[in-house]
């Protein structure tokens, strides 16, 4: 039986733990929301800096999810990275199309073309905590929690997955953003059961 062991959801109005508020979703002077939970939450990866916003949400979620975990950055094969959205990297998609619409003020950035695509955020959460099990990211037709549940349950046909970080990371703009991140294991002692129901309850809570 596959069970959520833990959950994090972060969106523009707050951030919650295990379905326990850790802030509301007021910004810092800088006025970047991201950045404020960034400092409150981590503090102590620069290369955050450099993300895009989607990479940026995935990655604060994830931080969030496993800040507590024992032997953390121990490297590891047995745990999988799946995340789903149904706009994919559109933010720094459409910044990039800014940066080549003009022939006359043509200034293509390596930086921003870089995170136009979605699966960036899975190598980054994997590349951060040393996962060399398989990473995915699919980009799904609004938030289908019966193919989230069923891929995310198919991974564990593999014997060696025993857990995966999984779950939604939506960012189309800055005022509507939503992270959903679950850390599924395989026949966990204590949680919530993984199915299409739970998920659809936990990510309209």
């Amino acid at each position: 039986m596959l069970t959520i062991a833990k959950r994090v959801r972060l969106t523009p109005a707050d951030a919650s733990l295990n379905g326990v508020r850790i802030r509301t979703g007021q910004t810092d002077t800088n006025g970047s929301l991201l950045t404020s939970i960034y400092r409150e939450q981590v503090g102590d990866y620069p290369k955050f800096f450099k993300m895009d916003p989607l990479c940026k949400l995935g990655f604060l979620a994830s931080e969030i999810l496993l800040r507590d975990e024992p032997e953390r950055f121990v490297p590891r094969h047995d745990r999988a990275v799946v995340l789903f959205n149904r706009s994919g990297s559109f933010a720094s998609d459409s910044l990039y199309q800014h940066t080549i619409a003009d022939a006359a003020n043509y200034y293509p950035s390596p930086a921003v073309f870089v995170y136009t695509l979605p699966n960036i955020v899975t190598g980054e959460i994997a590349i951060r905590n040393k996962y060399y099990g398989e990473t995915s990211f699919y980009v799904l037709d609004g938030a289908p929690a019966g193919r989230i549940a069923a891929i995310v349950s198919d991974l564990f046909s593999d014997p060696e997955v025993r857990s995966a970080l999984c779950g939604w990371v939506e960012y189309p703009d800055d005022a509507h953003f939503d992270a959903a991140l679950f850390l599924v294991e395989r026949d966990g002692d204590s949680g919530t059961v993984w199915n299409e129901e739970t998920i659809t309850l936990l990510m309209n809570e």
